[in-house]
C-alpha cells in the first residue's frame, strides 16, 4: 500500500515546469483559456455536466451511452472506443484527464451479501484502476483525477474521498458534502431529477437507464473535482498519491 503526505504535484516524471490550470491565460489578459479535457469511461456525462471553458473528448465503449452523451453535449467529441487503450495512445494531447474505470469488482456491494448475482460473485479486482493511476502519475504532465467507488478492500494506493467516491489525483481534492443517495433504489424519474438528464425519448430498457443514471458522478461533484485543479497548489497533502 502506498501513501504520501507530500504534494503529489511534486512528482512530475518529465521534469517540465508547468502551472496549474488556473494560471493558463490567453494573450488578451485575464480570460482563461479553454482547457482541453479527456473524459474517459464517460458514460452519459454526469461528471462533465457543469464544466465550463472546456474542449472535451469523451471516450465511451457502450454505443447507447455514447448516443445519450452526444445528445446532451453536442459540442464535445465522442469516441466509441476502449478508454483504457485510448488513454495510453492519446494522453499527451490534453491538459486535464478524468477517468472513471469500471467499479463493480471494487465496490463494497460485492461483499455485502453472498449469492449468484453479477454484483456478488467472486471476481478478481479489475487492476486497470491502479494501472491508470500509476500511468498518469508517471507519464502525464497535466492535471488528472481517477474516480471510483470506496472499495471493499484496503486501497493499494490511498485515495482522497469526496462524497461516496474515491479519487486518486495529482492535486488536492477537498471532501464535499453531497445529498445522501441509495443506488439500489429509486425510479428512473428519480435519478433523472437528481442528475438533470431526460432519458424518456430513448429506446433503452428501463433497467439499463437506471444503471446509466446510478453510475453518474453527481454534476456538482464533477464540477467540484474539476475546479479543484484550478486552485492554488497545496504545500501538504494527507492521503495523496506520489
Amino acid at each position: 500500500r502506498r501513501t504520501s503526505n507530500a504534494n503529489p504535484r511534486d512528482n512530475q516524471s518529465d521534469g517540465k515546469a508547468r502551472g496549474d490550470l488556473s494560471s493558463r491565460q490567453n494573450v488578451e489578459g485575464d480570460e482563461a483559456m479553454t482547457t482541453k479535457v479527456l473524459n474517459l469511461y464517460a458514460g452519459i456525462g454526469g461528471n462533465r455536466k457543469l464544466w465550463e471553458d472546456v474542449d472535451v473528448t469523451a471516450v465511451e465503449w457502450d454505443s447507447e451511452k455514447a448516443d445519450v452523451y452526444r445528445d446532451h453535449f453536442p459540442e464535445d467529441t465522442v469516441v466509441e472506443a476502449d478508454a483504457h487503450e485510448y488513454l495510453i495512445e492519446h494522453y499527451n494531447e490534453y491538459d486535464f484527464i478524468w477517468a472513471s474505470p469500471p467499479c463493480p469488482t471494487h465496490s463494497k456491494i460485492r461483499k455485502i451479501t453472498s449469492g449468484e448475482g453479477e454484483q456478488n460473485d467472486a471476481k478478481y479486482p479489475d487492476m486497470r484502476l491502479y494501472q491508470e493511476v500509476l500511468f498518469l502519475q508517471g507519464y502525464f504532465s497535466g492535471d488528472w483525477a481517477v474516480e471510483n467507488v470506496k472499495p471493499w478492500y484496503e486501497p493499494l494506493i490511498e485515495p482522497n474521498y469526496a462524497g461516496r467516491h474515491a479519487f486518486w489525483s495529482n492535486y488536492y481534492i477537498p471532501d464535499k458534502d453531497m445529498p445522501s443517495q441509495d443506488n439500489q433504489y429509486g425510479q428512473v424519474s428519480d435519478w433523472e431529477d437528481l442528475y438533470g438528464f431526460d432519458l424518456s425519448g430513448y429506446d433503452i430498457a428501463s433497467d439499463k437507464k437506471k444503471k446509466m443514471l446510478r453510475n453518474c458522478v453527481h454534476p456538482e461533484l464533477g464540477k467540484h473535482v474539476f475546479n479543484a485543479a484550478t486552485s492554488d497548489r497545496q504545500t501538504t497533502l494527507t492521503g495523496g498519491v506520489k
